[in-house]
């Protein structure tokens, strides 16, 4: 190599380097196959929007796969008039959610758009973005929050920043649930998550079981059952991404997601529509993925000020609790809730069975002497369902057995106290207070 030649190299390593430039381009759609829709020539990365435009008419759709040159897409509204060669063109959507103190009592959809026709907040934080938390950093679970309902602030006492799974079939009182914490509860925001419902019952739960008084402080948002498997998906995200925001504000937050079940199925209709093969029961393994990643944002930051505490509602179909999202919800929470379809059938409300439930932090935010009361009067409960039939048939004769006949004898005060009116608000200290009466009456068993 000559003097000349290496001056020339020396000279172009020097130079500073150009940053390439992505410009989007636009491409055609080749193909609709179910809610998948396939084009080719679109430059966009994945994530991104895209504009369908054919005979003056838009669809909005999110890149979400590609294969080579081809791109997959899923609409993120109903599609119709849609033929090939429609032109497809990335657009510069913004991304960032309305974050502002004034979402309070407020309405949005999945993408985070404000659906009560009230004008929009005035001042909105569009700086913020969620940051995943290092678990070394959380603020530990160690104070109880208090949510108004008796059988859970005594016996499955809950903690802030704690992850907790509601389980139940359809029918059997998930969303009336719901609503009494709403109302009961002591945390100062409340994010309400509906994905899935019927839009019969989204008004149903805001005007009725929400009520003007607890929606004062709270945030809903709204993805319907005829809403895209990716505005369900988003709906999710964004209630979590909300409740984030308050949570980093220094708020004690409480979401209520309903539910986790409806965010995997729009997961796995998303991952059947782009090819990928079904696993588990007919759910692909990005469903399995997903359901840690989302329900890990929720729980204690950094910051000492703040928590969010996270109840998830899961559907267990055919009333299976060994259902594949059920199984992996219960892996990934901090505690679950039992409905049970035979209480709820006997007219015994909240249906929450107390033998099936547990709170894994609540030995580290009660009392001992609290934990105690509630083992004792677990076991009496369960004492007498052991022999329910027994006892119903007549093949029990008293006096057989002095346990059992102090636990027949408690039963109809355990029901008593298991049970609540849906706008009966049962604060954290009565709760205790009562279950310590209860205790007392209950035999002592090993």
């Amino acid at each position: 190599m000559n003097v000349r030649t290496e001056k020339l190299i020396s000279a172009l390593s020097k130079r500073p380097k150009l940053k390439p430039i992505n410009i989007p381009s636009s491409g055609v759609l080749l193909r609709v196959v179910g809610l998948t829709l396939e084009a080719k020539g679109v430059n966009a990365a994945l994530g991104a929007q895209c504009s369908i435009e054919y005979q003056g008419q838009i669809t909005l759709a999110e890149i979400v796969g590609f294969d080579q040159q081809l791109v997959y897409l899923m609409p993120l509204q109903q599609i119709s008039r849609l033929a090939p060669g429609a032109k497809v063109t990335p657009i510069d959507a913004l991304q960032s959610l309305p974050f502002s103190e004034q979402l309070l009592g407020r309405i949005l959809a999945g993408n985070g758009e404000f659906i009560d026709e009230l004008p929009v907040p005035e001042h909105i934080d569009l700086s913020y973005q969620p940051q995943q938390v290092n678990p070394l950093s959380r603020q530990p679970v160690e104070q109880a929050l208090d949510v108004g309902i008796r059988s859970i602030n005594s016996l499955l006492t809950v903690g802030k920043g704690q992850r907790m799974g509601l389980f139940a079939g359809s029918g059997v009182g998930k969303s009336v649930l719901l609503g009494m914490m709403t109302k009961g509860t002591a945390a100062e925001v409340i994010v309400v998550g509906l994905v899935g419902e019927r839009g019969r019952e989204v008004r149903e739960f805001i005007d009725e079981i929400l009520g003007p008084e607890a929606r004062k402080k709270a945030v809903v948002v709204v993805a319907p059952a005829d809403a895209s498997p990716l505005m369900r998906l988003r709906a999710c995200e964004t209630a979590t991404a909300i409740a984030e925001y308050f949570r980093d504000k220094g708020k004690d937050t409480l979401l209520l997601l309903d539910s986790l079940t409806r965010y995997a199925q729009a997961q796995r209709e998303i991952a059947l529509a782009i090819g990928e093969p079904p696993a588990t029961k007919g759910y692909p393994p990005s469903v399995f993925a997903k359901l840690p990643a989302l329900v890990e944002r929720a729980g204690n930051s950094t910051n000492e000020q703040g928590s969010l505490t996270a109840f998830y509602t899961v559907l267990t179909e055919g009333d299976d609790p060994q259902d594949p999202i059920a199984d992996a919800a219960r892996a990934i929470l901090d505690g679950h809730i039992m409905l049970s379809r035979d209480l709820a059938e006997s007219g015994h409300y909240p249906a929450i069975d107390i033998e099936s439930s547990i709170s894994r932090v609540m030995p580290s935010i009660v009392s001992a002497e609290q934990l105690k009361q509630s083992l004792k009067v677990k076991k009496s409960y369960s004492l007498y369902q052991q022999n329910k039939e027994l006892i119903a048939i007549g093949a029990y004769q008293q006096g057989s057995e002095p346990n059992i006949d102090k636990a027949i004898l408690i039963q109809p005060t355990l029901t008593a106290f298991l049970q609540q009116s849906m706008n009966e608000k049962i604060n954290i200290t009565d709760s205790q207070m009562l279950l310590a009466e209860v205790a007392q009456q209950c035999p002592e068993l090993n």
